[in-house]
């Protein structure tokens, strides 16, 4: 992978930290995974963002009553077709 340098401001307290707990050799890589997690975070809120109202209550009535209800339903089937599977048996 390649790399180039940047020059960033650390708070004080920030560095001393990263000073204290990251060996001086490691960093770049600690502070890299650090950027890495933040941005992904970053892209997942963007992504909700864009994707916000495009999810309709007429193209999905079996949510109406809530997500919770219907993954309560979803458990009770699976339970019901477990239970008869067996039964049968």
């Amino acid at each position: 992978m390649s790399t180039s340098r940047t020059h960033i401001t650390l708070p004080e307290e920030v560095r001393a930290d990263l000073d204290r707990l990251v060996e001086k050799r490691s960093r770049s890589r600690f502070i890299a995974e650090a950027v890495r997690k933040a941005l992904l975070i970053a892209r997942q809120k963007e992504a909700l963002r864009q994707a916000a109202g495009s999810w309709k209550d007429k193209d999905h009535p079996e949510l109406k009553a809530g997500a919770a209800q219907w993954v309560k339903k979803l458990r009770r089937e699976s339970e019901t077709r477990f239970k008869k599977q067996f039964r049968d048996k």
